[in-house]
Parts: C-alpha cells; structure tokens; sequence
C-alpha cells in the first residue's frame, strides 16, 4: 500500500488505507507481546532527523524500528552536527540519503519542510511535524487508539480543546478523522486560537459536522473523546501566550462535576492544562495512546519499506 512512499499529509490516506494500518498494527502488537523477537527488518536502516525537540515521536520511530529488527541512525543535537558550522537541514538531508538508508524520519520548525525533504530525497521520508502544519502519524496512532477503545470510529463525537492555531495534531486528526462517516468534531478553543481556515475548509468539502466553542462546559458532556492539547508557546508571541496560558485546565475536580467523562487523549508533552491527578480516571487513555504509537509506527515502516 504504501511502499516507497513518502508519508506527509493525512490527506494522503483514506479510510481502507487507515484500517488497514490498524489492522497491521494490531497483528504486530499481538507478535510483540506474545514475546516473539521480530527480524524482518534485519539489515534495515531508519535515519532520524530531529531538527526541533521531540521526545515520544522520535523514540517511538526508533524503538518501532529496533523492534522490527532493523537498525537507527540518529542525527543527534544540532551542536555535535555540521549545522553547529552553518550547514543546512537541506545539505545534511542530501548528504543523508547518499548514504542509502532505507527511511528518513524529519521534524522540522519550518512549515512545510516535510514536502521540501521529499522532493530532495530518493528515500521515502516520513513528516514527523513541520511546524503548525502537520503531524500525520500522531493522528494515526490517535484514530488507532480511538478505534482501540471503542471499537469503532463512525458515530463518534470528538473534541479537541486548547491551541487550535499553532497545534499540528490538530489539523492531522482532523483530516483524518473526516474519512469515517458521521463523525462530529467540537472544536473548543479561545477565538484567538481557533482552526486555521484550511482546516476547516476541508472539513466542509468532506462534509464532516463540526462546531466551534469557546468554553468546554458547553459540550463536554455531549463528547465521546475529549484530545486536549498544549498552547504551543514556541510559536507564539510571548505577550499572546501570557495571556491566554491557564484558559483551560482540566482537572480532576473539573471533570468530577460532570455526569458523563469523556475518554481523554493527550499527544503529550503536557504542561499545565491536564493535571497529574487525572491520570486516575479509567478515561484517562494518553499514556496508552503514546504506547500504540509504536505499534502504529512499526506498520508504517513495515509498509514502506515493503517488509
């Protein structure tokens, strides 16, 4: 399905190509935790290139990678690189795909890098987010662990909560999302930080309903999933952030007021807008959705690589 691909949009993919996905990722994880040591990917080489801070993203492609028996390869930080002398992200990515690997993986600040590293590289490249833009696998792994929980994605009624603006998962989800029938999305947010218009746009042109809320009071009881997301401070202006941190914070006491909890996702890392103390709820599902990030990553490099 996806061999030689490169992955940069949510668009690309279609409701066959997502449930297939998961049905892969589901047959990988049964082999994984059934203790079986997996080598089809032996003599296999994923390349990471980190150029903005990533935790979960860029371990998550690494473990999936060395659990498919295949090997990394890791830019590491930009001071021990050639960027630390002035070389371009361009430069290191060319120099990269000379060498023969198998996978390039690439976050990147700038919007739209993920497409200018595909257009220089042979090898397939992977958008693991360019900017506000996009974050395709997180939204894959994100429909995986809705469909996890319910079994199911038609039907249901998703809100996503916090910076809408600047939030790549956003937009992913979003598209993603609009492939299954009868979805409703409740976009909850400041004005200031509500969907950028594409995003909506394409939401309209697949006729997805959706509804836009500035207080989540509003809707949260009507919600099936609730995916809260962090202001993303490094893409706004400081006195922008300073005034609209702490709009919302869902907390334990918050929801326990409420006589239906959602089932809470979080692309994580979170700050101050989902505290610690709702890691009790059985609604809390974020560090299980993190965990079916590496199952979800290894179908997509198995796919690719044509494994």
């Amino acid at each position: 399905m996806l061999k030689g691909q490169d992955l940069i949009s949510a668009l690309q993919f279609s409701r066959g190509d997502i449930e297939y996905l998961i049905r892969v990722a589901e047959e990988l994880r049964k082999r994984v935790e059934s203790g079986e040591r997996l080598d089809i990917a032996r003599g296999r080489v994923l390349f990471t290139a980190f150029f903005e801070p990533s935790t979960r993203t860029r371990l998550s492609f690494q473990f999936a990678m060395i659990r498919l028996g295949g090997t990394v390869v890791d830019l590491g930080p930009e001071e021990v690189s050639s960027m630390a002398k002035g070389e371009s992200p361009e430069d290191t990515l060319r120099t990269v795909d000379g060498y023969g690997p198998d996978i390039i993986v690439v976050r990147h600040r700038e919007p739209g890098f993920a497409a200018k590293a595909a257009q220089i590289c042979k090898t397939p490249v992977v958008n693991a987010g360019d900017g506000y833009n996009e974050h395709p696998t997180q939204a894959l792994l994100d429909v995986y662990t809705i469909w996890r929980v319910f079994g199911r994605v038609d039907g249901l009624r998703v809100g996503m909560m916090g910076d809408l603006k600047y939030g790549r998962t956003i937009s992913s989800l979003s598209y993603a999302l609009s492939n299954f029938r009868d979805v409703e999305i409740y976009f909850i947010s400041p004005k200031e930080l509500q969907p950028r218009e594409e995003i909506l746009r394409v939401l309209d042109q697949r006729r997805v309903r959706y509804e836009l809320y500035e207080k989540p009071d509003d809707v949260i009881e009507k919600l099936d999933v609730l995916y809260v997301t962090r202001l993303q401070k490094e893409r706004m202006k400081p006195e922008e952030y300073e005034r609209l941190k702490g709009s919302y914070i869902i907390s334990y006491d918050y929801l326990k007021k409420f006589s239906k909890i959602p089932v809470l996702l979080h692309p994580l890392p979170r700050v101050w807008e989902l505290t610690p103390d709702v890691d009790i709820l059985p609604q809390a599902m974020y560090f299980e959705q993190a965990r079916n990030g590496l199952y979800m990553r290894m179908a997509l490099i198995k796919e690719i690589i044509g494994l």
